[in-house]
């Protein structure tokens, strides 16, 4: 699996005709949230719940918490995205890091207020395995 270029991919989310009207406003935002649920995963906890990120050598061994990796005891997705066009049913967004046919939960605007901690600090290794990711 290719896990770079996340940030270039631009997927659509289909919401149920009869939930279109749950999508009124939001196109006033740039960014939302998606929760979604990681249906292909498959967890198994000799393999995942401590591991080297991506399985590269060059990573410390991590406990499955520790990681945004997609095989998880509880498969829940959870990534920010730009909003790139509302068309009735249809959100269109970029950098959604889920394949195709991924069961969206739930969509939520992206507020700096909640969602952005500038002081939040991360290890030295998150920083070597997300370059080339977006």
């Amino acid at each position: 699996m290719n896990h770079e270029n996340w940030g270039n991919v631009v997927a659509e989310i289909h919401i149920l005709d009869s939930m279109a009207p749950g999508l009124r406003g939001i196109e006033q935002f740039s960014h939302l949230i998606v929760v979604f649920f990681m249906h292909q995963s498959a967890f198994d906890s000799e393999t995942y719940l401590a591991r080297r990120p991506r399985g590269r050598s060059d990573m410390p061994v991590m406990g499955a918490f520790a990681q945004r990796a997609r095989h998880r005891p509880n498969p829940i997705g959870v990534t920010t995205v730009e909003l790139v066009e509302v068309r009735q049913n249809v959100v269109k967004v970029k950098g959604l890091d889920a394949i195709d046919g991924t069961p969206v939960l739930d969509l939520k605007p992206y507020l700096p207020a909640f969602d952005c901690r500038p002081q939040a600090k991360i290890p030295e290794w998150v920083e070597r395995l997300m370059k080339g990711y977006f």
